[in-house]
């Protein structure tokens, strides 16, 4: 994996659980609590995430190396969300 790809993928991933902090926060500061579940909701997501870039960067069909920085982002970022909700 050539370091391009890496950087796409780690800024994905550490701006998600940052624009969904900015989110909670907004919706917090409106009088919206967050709904139940919404960690397993991250947590479905994220796995369904991984599984379709396990998936893509296996297959045999051509696809552009940024959709699939874009899924293993997304798959690591909705981790690292989960984890600054449950510690932070």
């Amino acid at each position: 994996m050539n370091p391009v790809r890496l950087v796409r993928i780690a800024v994905i991933a550490i701006a998600l659980p940052l624009l969904f902090n900015l989110s909670q926060r907004v919706s917090t500061a409106n009088g919206q609590e967050a709904p139940a579940g919404i960690v397993w909701a991250l947590a479905a997501l994220s796995l369904l995430f991984f599984l379709r870039a396990l998936a893509s960067e296996y297959s045999k069909a051509p696809q552009p190396e940024y959709q699939k920085d874009l899924q293993w982002g997304l798959a690591a970022g909705g981790v690292l969300a989960i984890l600054s909700r449950v510690w932070g």
